[in-house]
């Protein structure tokens, strides 16, 4: 047993190629390079390597195609749930050509970003997504630098310049406070994440804006910036609730479900009933936002697609085919049971 482990871990190429009938050549490109054999000459090969046991070296098979076979993915944070469902589509799709994924996240500091970056580029990453386009000049330096193909999602360069897979922040932003002004909202409140360094939060803001604008409204004085969390969303809404204008307002626009769900928890310990005193509505559409009572009106971005869209992008590129600068998404407003009618004053 002993001298048959030894045996498959010494196994070389050439005894791969050997056991598949094919050319060494052939061999390499197959493990290296799937896509670019038949499928059945492929599936020779890896049976092959799988009998013998040969596992290819890494370093040596990335010297020898200049391809390292990683793709580094860069995220504000880990923590919020359309990240994690856009990772997991990024890796599947990259592990069916072969590829993995490198993970690296700031925490929405962009000092860090830049760090981070300039890590997995040290490493060899063969190509890199980024989230939104708002981004340190170094960053966009580093990257032009190293010559590797990037995505950008979450957003669109209106530069028209950067490759990005994603959507109008503005515009989605702008159609969930129509919805409120639809039902007859007139008096609104807004919890934003932080705008400064993050075009998705400034953008949605802006949406609310114009749409509250082309009424004659406005939220000014009623608008906190804060952390995209359960926490900072009750403290936030604590903060509005403790102006000296109170509740003065029926409708509260959230930056993300994130913050929805904590500011509707915070209603539900000072006894504020959603959505017969207070509508409120988030973005994105995580799980939670369907399972809690009221569910959650918010407006659904397909966080899987953009993911898997960004990593299929990449290997278009990375096998020296074009694709469009530009991929939108679809994003659908999701009416539940946070949004009605303000209530009658009597």
């Amino acid at each position: 047993m002993l001298g048959a482990a030894m045996r498959k871990s010494s196994a070389r190429l050439a005894d791969v190629a050997r056991t598949a009938g094919v050319s060494l050549s052939t061999a390499s490109r197959a493990l290296a390079e799937p896509g670019l054999v038949r499928e059945d000459t492929r599936a020779k090969v890896e049976k092959a390597a799988a009998r013998l046991g040969y596992v290819p070296h890494g370093a040596a098979r990335a010297l020898a195609s200049r391809r390292s076979r990683t793709i580094g993915a860069v995220l504000p944070t880990v923590d919020n749930p359309i990240f994690a469902s856009a990772t997991q589509a990024i890796a599947q799709e990259l592990a069916a050509s072969g590829y993995t994924l490198l993970l690296a996240a700031y925490d929405y500091a962009p000092d860090a970003e830049v760090a981070v970056t300039r890590a997995l580029l040290e490493r060899g990453v063969d190509g890199l997504v980024l989230v939104g386009a708002d981004h340190q000049r170094e960053l966009f330096q580093a990257v032009d630098q190293a010559g590797v193909p990037c995505e950008f999602t979450w957003t669109l360069d209106s530069s028209g310049y950067r490759h990005c897979v994603g959507f109008s922040n503005r515009l989605a932003s702008a159609q969930i406070t129509q919805h409120l002004l639809e039902l007859g909202h007139r008096k609104f409140a807004v919890l934003s994440g932080h705008t400064a360094g993050n075009d998705r939060a400034r953008e949605r803001l802006a949406g609310v804006r114009e749409a509250l604008a082309a009424r004659g409204l406005d939220a000014d004085g009623r608008i906190v910036e804060t952390t995209f969390s359960l926490g900072h969303g009750r403290a936030a809404l604590r903060e509005l609730l403790e102006r000296p204008a109170g509740r003065d307002f029926t409708a509260l626009v959230c930056g993300n479900d994130l913050l929805a769900l904590g500011a509707m928890l915070e209603c539900r310990e000072r006894g504020i009933r959603v959505p017969e005193d207070l509508s409120i509505t988030g973005f994105d559409d995580i799980e939670l936002a369907a399972e809690l009572a009221p569910g959650l009106t918010t407006l659904h971005v397909p966080s899987g697609e953009v993911g898997r869209r960004a990593a299929a992008r990449l290997l278009e590129r990375l096998a020296g085919r074009k694709v469009a600068r530009e991929e939108q998404v679809p994003v659908e407003l999701i009416v539940r049971g946070t949004t009605a009618p303000p209530a009658k004053k009597r």
